[in-house]
Formats: structure tokens, sequence, C-alpha cells
């Protein structure tokens, strides 16, 4: 099993940053892809950013590409989501996730860290 745990996020402007933190502990080992997804009040969760943990291959959504890097740190099992340019409609929780190489893991789930946008 890995434990995922996030941190970081918090109340901002619009055009503000804000910097989230994901910590894995546990069966690392086996983690190929780590990234972010967010739920909106009302809406279904909806991915983000994702990186390869052994070749650093990003993807994001379109929604957030240009204003959203994932940097990670191999030796700490920590991914980050640095958030550029915010806009209102990026509040949400944002979750942490892993996964395989073919696909992400349902029942690793971080806790989620709210992100509240203010216009």
């Amino acid at each position: 099993q890995v434990q995922l745990v996030e941190s970081g996020g918090g109340l901002v402007q619009a055009g503000g940053s804000l910097r989230l933190s994901c910590a894995a502990s546990g069966r690392t080992f086996s983690i190929y892809r780590m990234g972010w997804f967010r739920q909106a009040p009302g809406k279904e969760r909806e991915f983000v950013a994702r990186i390869n943990r052994a070749d650093s291959t990003t993807y994001y959504s379109d929604s957030v590409k240009g204003r959203f890097t994932i940097p990670k740190d191999n030796a700490k099992n920590t991914v980050y989501l640095q958030m550029n340019s915010l806009k209102s409609e990026d509040t949400g929780v944002y979750f942490c996730a892993i996964g395989s190489r073919n696909r992400w893991n349902r029942d690793s789930w971080g806790q989620g860290t709210q992100v509240t946008v203010s216009s």
C-alpha cells in the first residue's frame, strides 16, 4: 500500500500562485506515475497533471497547460503542483494520485487539499 499526504492549499486571489505538495510513503517502489486531480463543488473529479517518475514525462489538462507545472523529487517521493495565474475556475479540492504505467490507482487517493481562488 502507498499512503499519500497533500499539503499547501489555501485561499489566493485570482492571478496569484500556490504550490501543492504530495508526499508518498509505503510501497513507493511500485509507483510509475504521480499526478493531481481536482474536484469542484457539484462536479466530477477531473485530471489536472501527471508526471512519470522514471523519465519525467509530463501531461496536463488543456485548462491548466501553460499555467501549472508538476515538478517532482524522487528522493523524497514527493510531487508538487506549481499553480500560477490562478483563476476562479481553479477552485476545488485537489487530490494527489498514483498509478502504474497503464492506469491510475483509484484506491490510493490522498485526503485532498482545498484551493480557493477569489476573483
